[in-house]
């Protein structure tokens, strides 16, 4: 689904070249929860941005299926921003004069794609994601959970190959935060969704299939949940960045 390969990227402040992502590679399957953790300055945003290709990659490459995305020009990014990847941002980016089915419905209203399958899929979503009885309210009108419940289900409303999630639970209170993982499980499970999320906090980290760690821009240590339970898989997250920390 997406695979990362080599990938560098460099910033220039006067003469001086400042070096954030080392080499970075690894994968996401279709149908996989993953997580990027790391301290701040490790690369993790920059590597989310480097992926939606938000900020052009020095060397490397990305690709979205067989579609390499840093060969792309601005007008087919637009649309694979569009139609193919989805985001769910730390600040849900909700617009205020739209109901919530109406911010759900929104990017299919920027493509042009606006159909009753697709009103009927942003009520599927509202079911999925137990918002049906506040989607005629405004985001001024509901929780932060609920808003960024709103949030991934606008991002799933074009059929996404992908979803984008940047730090999805950095504003939100602990029921609120349990709340949106338990979104994005649904969407894994019951929508077929593949999830790349960059987060700080190992509590969401633990509901992931893989977690991959950078430290310093580069791939530091990757774990994979397998069988054990969330609980323990945090533990073995929290002792892997205790590990970073004392190196």
């Amino acid at each position: 689904m997406l695979t990362v390969e080599n990938l560098h990227k460099s910033y220039q402040t006067g003469k001086i070249s400042y070096e954030v992502l080392k080499g970075v590679s690894l994968t996401v399957g279709k149908g996989e929860f993953v997580a990027v953790m790391g301290p701040s300055g490790s690369g993790k945003t920059t590597l989310l941005n480097c992926i939606s290709c938000y900020i052009p990659v020095s060397s490397g490459s990305i690709r979205l299926g067989r579609t390499d995305l840093a060969s792309l020009d601005e007008d087919a990014l637009a649309e694979i921003r569009n139609r193919k990847l989805g985001f769910v941002f730390q600040d849900f980016l909700l617009l205020d004069g739209l109901t919530v089915r109406q911010n759900i419905l929104l990017p299919s209203i920027i493509g042009g794609l606006v159909s009753d399958a697709t009103e009927h899929r942003a009520d599927q979503l509202c079911e999925v994601f137990g918002i049906s009885g506040i989607r005629d309210k405004y985001p001024a009108e509901i929780s932060g959970g609920e808003k960024q419940r709103t949030a991934v289900a606008r991002a799933l409303i074009n059929h996404p190959l992908l979803i984008l999630a940047d730090e999805p639970t950095g504003n939100l209170d602990s029921k609120s935060t349990r709340a949106v993982i338990h979104s994005f499980e649904q969407a894994k499970n019951a929508l077929e969704a593949t999830i790349f999320m960059v987060t700080h906090d190992s509590y969401a980290a633990s509901f992931c299939d893989r977690v991959v760690i950078l430290q310093d821009g580069v791939v530091w240590r990757t774990l994979e949940k397998g069988t054990v339970g969330r609980e323990k898989f945090q533990d073995q997250l929290l002792d892997a960045i205790r590990e970073m920390g004392r190196e």
